[in-house]
């Protein structure tokens, strides 16, 4: 099944969120090449594509997992929750509806 991954940043998540990145993607990386990343990407702080300072409030991960708790304990292990990045994190089944297959 699908999950929503969704992250929220702490305030001025901006340097903490450098630092862990690589791993972060790293691991996204993986997802991808196993076939299991639907889109990946950042919420940024203000209505541009590179935010700058502003940097960013969160984040969205449409991956499958084979259930609820694989995903929330890989969603647990991910890069920014060690780093401090994210002040909350959930996890939500998703059915994708539109376009078609």
């Amino acid at each position: 099944m699908w999950f929503a991954i969704v992250g929220t940043d702490v305030p001025d998540s901006l340097e903490k969120r450098k630092g862990a990145r690589p791993a972060h993607i790293e691991r996204l990386q993986k997802l991808l090449d196993e076939g299991r990343l639907f889109v990946a990407g950042a919420f940024p702080a203000i209505e541009s594509e590179d935010p700058g300072p502003a940097g960013f409030t969160g984040s969205l991960i449409l991956a499958q997992f084979p259930s609820q708790a694989e995903a929330e304990a890989w969603a647990k292990d991910d890069p920014y929750v060690a780093a401090g990045v994210y002040a909350s994190v959930s996890v939500k089944p998703f059915r994708k509806a539109l376009p078609p297959a």
